[in-house]
């Protein structure tokens, strides 16, 4: 009995350690890729798993910068689930000796330096050119992409949509606003317009109105307002500029055009996408106004989420009863993704 008790103590201490081990988080640098630490492990996956290795030198504990990186870019949920499917992650402190000071030497990296991406082949040569100096989400998504192009690899139509995304977002984005019969289906037809980066469902001067984000490097305001008049989708717009409104006055009546006034946002946005189990699924503004008007049209979306957003739905998950009750439309993508898959739980 007293050898059992024993046993049974020390087996508890072993579990502890390991729970430990296991829930510690990475230094904030790092963000939330579970990475390696070790280059030559890290290299001896690859060529198991015929895979290139996602190199990470980052200064640990490191400047605001290096931090800013950390929570942001390797942070974000896309970013994260690209870097742990198609590479092997491995993270070099350079500003630390032993073998991280080799791989410095290796590859001619400065000590005590702001973030550095390489992607290498599993025989340690660059597959894409270094990342340095850019510390944005779109420099290290657009470099995976190119690596990933590099080996053949399909791209994701997940990654795709986030590319556009984020595109858009650095060469800044325009609003404006279209009244119509029913905000519900307006949003669905937005939705699918290729440039348009989000759709919002609301009231305007007691009016069912849908917001349209867009990208005017993709589709031009006039574009985007021939094609919505082209398929009746509209009865009256409301312009953000005066350089909207001119363009609408060559267009249209003028009793159909209105300056912006306050937008009330309908309490169920996204209808088509809240009446479904998907509403439960963290996504992008694009991303849920995509899946919305492919819901819409009576098609599933799975083609524009990715394995771990599909992994949410499904029924033999952690908490998987609980996590599917909440709706996550509008909410916002990052902060709610984490809620759920912190440390790899739910934590709600």
């Amino acid at each position: 009995m007293k050898y059992n008790f024993l046993f049974l103590i020390n087996l508890l201490i072993l579990q502890s350690l390991h729970f430990v081990a296991f829930s510690q988080k990475n230094p904030v640098e790092l963000g939330e890729v579970q990475w390696l630490r070790d280059f030559d492990e890290a290299v001896s996956k690859a060529q198991l798993e015929k895979k290139p290795v996602f190199i990470l030198f980052q200064e640990v504990p490191g400047c605001a910068t290096c931090q800013r990186y950390g929570k942001a870019v390797m942070s974000h949920p896309f970013i994260v689930e690209a870097i742990e499917t198609y590479f092997i992650p491995v993270a070099i402190y350079n500003n630390k000796g032993g073998k991280d000071a080799e791989v410095l030497r290796y590859y001619r990296e400065p000590t005590w330096n702001n973030p550095v991406v390489r992607i290498v082949s599993s025989d340690k040569k660059n597959l894409v050119p270094r990342l340095s100096g850019n510390y944005s989400s779109l420099g290290v998504l657009q470099t995976i992409i190119t690596a990933m192009d590099q080996i053949g690899l399909a791209v994701p139509q997940y990654l795709e949509l986030f590319e556009e995304e984020l595109i858009s977002k650095a060469l800044e984005t325009e609003k404006v606003t279209f009244s119509m019969y029913c905000f519900w289906t307006g949003e669905g037809n937005f939705g699918q317009i290729p440039g348009v980066v989000s759709t919002k469902s609301g009231f305007m001067d007691s009016r069912e109105v849908v917001q349209v984000e867009y990208s005017p490097e993709v589709i031009s305001f006039k574009k985007l307002l021939e094609k919505a008049l082209r398929e009746d989708m509209f009865d009256h717009v409301y312009t953000h500029n005066d350089k909207q409104k001119r363009v609408a006055q060559s267009l249209l009546e003028g009793k159909q055009i209105h300056s912006r006034s306050t937008f009330r946002a309908d309490h169920q946005p996204k209808y088509y996408l809240s009446r479904t189990q998907y509403r439960s699924v963290p996504m992008t503004p694009l991303q849920a106004s995509r899946v919305n008007s492919t819901i819409g049209k009576g098609k599933s979306p799975d083609f524009l989420l990715s394995p771990r957003q599909l992994a949410i739905l499904d029924p033999s998950g952690t908490n998987a009863k609980k996590v599917r009750k909440e709706n996550r439309i509008d909410k916002d993508f990052q902060s709610s993704w984490w809620k759920i898959n912190g440390n790899g739980k739910s934590t709600e």
